[in-house]
């Protein structure tokens, strides 16, 4: 009895779709972590109270522009 091998290899274009389709989903991935953890970065900053803030320079309106100051050049 002879045992067969099966080729698992793929061919190059399904590999790119599949590196593509994978890349995607990390991307995804990433910014939704990236997100979640600057939510709860203005969920503390919203539980200060406002004499807190001003004490760090900032209004509970200026909360989103701060947390996410890097990404929106604001």
């Amino acid at each position: 009895m002879t045992l067969q091998t099966t080729d698992t290899s793929f061919a190059p274009a399904l590999r790119a779709r599949i590196d593509a389709f994978f890349a995607t989903l990390g991307m995804g991935l990433n910014a939704y972590m990236e997100s979640r953890s600057r939510m709860h970065q203005i969920n503390r900053l919203n539980a200060l109270s406002d004499k807190d803030l001003s004490a760090m320079g900032l209004t509970r309106d200026e909360i989103p522009r701060h947390v996410f100051r890097d990404l929106l050049y604001l």
